[in-house]
């Protein structure tokens, strides 16, 4: 079968390549530039949890050694610190590292990967679709015609793939505009990331005075100064009076030395495709949705769309269209974006607007401090990852299912568990792999050898009712689980999101609600053929 065509060499393309290299999909990226990126110190992502541990699962590189971890975050009106956070295990700090460093270990993960061919100077500019295919070509010193199984557009904001397959690209144009500039310097306080909110020595105009302070390894900082509605040219002294001016004022009057190292201005845009999917052509990342205001992180929900798209598109290269499965892509990530840009233009005027009653509303300022905080830490409306809880893949009612911490559709907690072969693995590892994950909570497992229990209570009725899945799934044990109770099964997604969650071994039930994930019963030819003795063998385990 024909490799999967990603058109864009950026972190989104680059991820989704190698995310559908690991589920054994060949790949073709055109990048339509040199294979390498320019390093600007002024272009930096903020990661989560999640992503970090996506990246890394990918790569095998810890990503530690290349960002910086906040030790907190504080949030400051004029002299008055407002909120602050401590980061723990149990609440991750965010990884804040520059993006060529992120996409120079994609790259080299990728440079190691049979699977992928990546081909330089390749600019797309045409596109064929037929039922069984698409085709490609591209200009360049390399133009040639690319044949391809599906296509993915990774292509940026003015993605050319959105482009030829005539999409609508609807939204608003600079939303917010900020002043950036990286730089080395010591600051009064250590790893910590700061929003401050009308400094006092700022005190005109309405957006004049937001400033974000972000470290990153070296001494070195990222500084973000919130612009005022408008397109006023951002010139070089403007940028040197407002890193020295924010400097003095940290440092109480007197200018740290600092080394200006970088700066620029970003502008915010608020876009959403109409389409993420026409046929066997996909959006994902900039090219399918903007979004960045209120301290969001685009790049993110972008790494989230490749980790939702790679496994749908595995299972049909391997096993023939699922044509529910495919749709779910845009029916899930487009609903979870649409939600982000809805939460911010709620509360942008709130923010923004200044004055009115709401700035003589006691402790209004504080809760704005708390929004803008959410946006930055990944918490709340504005920043916390999407749920599919309306998702086409989730299961209808089922007799036998039972709450737990987790919310169908909600990405699962990273617990530690117990392999079939005996090791003890974490969730998160498991993933991306393309199989489905059955996990049971069963307390003391993990004080005793896999021998004892392997075999006992429970296990053998769920280990036949697994491997009776209408898809290969793994079977992982863990000690416990944030409100599950003793002997509950998990099912989880390949890209870790819960299907559902039941009281006991419930083999039917299992079985029902995999397939709902997989996008129902497979009706394609070419599909895997239905298990029709399986689904009899778990029906029958149920009795």
């Amino acid at each position: 079968m024909d490799p999967v065509i990603v058109a864009g060499a950026g972190p989104v393309g680059l991820t989704l390549a190698l995310a559908l290299a690991r589920q054994e999909v060949p790949c073709v990226v055109l990048d339509e530039g040199p294979g390498k990126d320019e390093p600007r110190a002024a272009r930096t992502v903020v990661l989560r949890e999640d992503i970090v541990a996506l990246v890394e699962r990918l790569t095998g590189v810890r990503l530690a050694g290349l960002g910086c971890r906040w030790a907190g975050w504080r949030s400051m009106r004029r002299k008055q610190v407002t909120r602050e956070v401590e980061f723990d295990d149990a609440d991750p700090a965010p990884l804040h590292l520059a993006q060529h460093e992120l996409t120079g270990v994609l790259r080299t993960a990728l440079a190691r990967e049979s699977l992928v061919k990546v081909a330089v100077d390749s600019r797309l500019d045409g596109i064929e679709q037929e039922r069984s295919g698409v085709t490609a070509h591209t200009r360049g010193p390399g133009g040639t015609w690319w044949r391809g199984s599906y296509l993915v557009g990774c292509d940026g904001p003015r993605s050319t793939v959105r482009k030829l397959q005539d999409i609508r690209f609807p939204g608003r144009t600079a939303v917010e505009r900020y002043a950036v500039a990286t730089l080395r310097t010591e600051l009064p306080w250590t790893d910590e990331a700061l929003l401050h909110r009308m400094p006092p020595w700022r005190t005109s105009g309405p957006s004049a005075g937001e400033v974000v302070g972000r470290p990153l390894p070296d001494g070195v900082w990222r500084l973000d100064w919130l612009l005022p509605p408008g397109k006023d040219l951002v010139t070089p002294e403007l940028l040197v009076n407002r890193v020295r001016e924010t400097l003095t004022g940290w440092a109480e009057g007197v200018t740290p030395s600092y080394e200006l190292l970088d700066t620029g201005v970003h502008t915010v845009h608020h876009r959403l495709a109409r389409r993420w999917r026409v046929g066997r052509v996909f959006l994902a990342g900039d090219a399918a949705h903007l979004l960045g205001a209120l301290g969001t992180q685009g790049l993110e929900e972008g790494l989230r769309d490749a980790d939702n798209l790679a496994w749908k598109l595995a299972l049909a290269w391997h096993h023939g269209p699922r044509e529910a499965l495919l749709d779910s892509y845009q029916e899930e990530r487009r609903s979870v974006i649409a939600a982000r840009l809805r939460a911010a233009d709620q509360v942008l005027p709130l923010l923004r607007g200044g004055g009115g009653l709401r700035s003589y509303v006691p402790g209004s300022s504080r809760g704005h401090d708390a929004l803008l905080a959410d946006g930055h830490l990944g918490r709340g409306a504005l920043g916390a990852p999407g749920a599919y809880a309306d998702s086409p893949l989730t299961p209808g009612p089922l007799a036998g299912e039972t709450a737990v911490g987790t919310p169908p559709g909600s990405p699962v907690a990273d617990v530690r568990g117990t392999a079939e072969d005996g090791t003890f693995v974490r969730l998160r590892d498991r993933l991306g792999r393309g199989s489905l994950l059955v996990v049971l909570i069963a307390p003391g497992t993990g004080v005793w050898d896999r021998k004892h229990w392997v075999t006992a209570g429970i296990m053998p009725r769920l280990a036949a009712a697994v491997t009776a899945l209408p898809h290969r799934a793994e079977l992982l044990v863990a000690e416990a689980y944030p409100g599950a109770a003793a002997h509950t099964v998990l099912l989880v997604r390949p890209d870790g999101h819960l299907v559902s969650a039941f009281s006991g071994v419930r083999p039917a039930d299992l079985y029902a609600a995999a397939e709902a994930a997989l996008g129902g019963a497979a009706t394609d030819t070419t599909d895997t053929p239905r298990d029709e003795d399986a689904e009899a063998r778990a029906a029958a385990g149920s009795r």
